[in-house]
This record gives structure tokens, sequence and C-alpha cells, in this order.
């Protein structure tokens, strides 16, 4: 009876899509912060300006490649 459950695959959580795009919005937050630490100047530009909006644009695609959902492929793993 154990080796049934053993045997039994499940689904991935996610598709290489959203795997990709989650690693995409963590780089983008990892070089936001750290140009900011690079810079090291709190009035600089790229303090100020751009590493704000990378960090931003990070988060947001994190979001977006948890939140995103491939409908066709639940509709073939839902099929036995």
């Amino acid at each position: 009876m154990a080796s049934k459950k053993r045997g039994r695959k499940r689904p991935m959580i996610f598709s290489a899509w959203n795997y990709k795009i989650l690693a995409l919005g963590f780089f983008l937050v990892i070089a936001g912060f750290s140009a900011m630490y690079l810079e090291n100047e709190v009035e600089g530009i790229i303090s100020l300006y751009i590493s704000p909006i990378v960090i931003m644009a990070g988060y947001v695609t994190v979001i977006v490649a948890i939140l995103k959902h491939d409908h066709s492929s639940s509709t073939a793993s839902g099929q036995s």
C-alpha cells in the first residue's frame, strides 16, 4: 500500500514560465538593492530614482509570477 503512494506523481504547482518570471523578479530585487548599496550615497541619482523603480518592478514581477495561472495545464492535468 505504501508503494502506491510513492508511485503517484503530483502535478507541479507552477509552470516553467512561472519559475522563469519568478527568478527574473528575484534578480531585479537583488539588483536594485545591490545598486543602492554600491552607490553608497543618500542623495545619489541611483539611490533615489533608479533603484526604487527596479525594486518595485521586481516585486510586481514576483507577484505576477505567483498569481498567473496557466489554464491549459490545469485542464490537461485534471483529466485522467
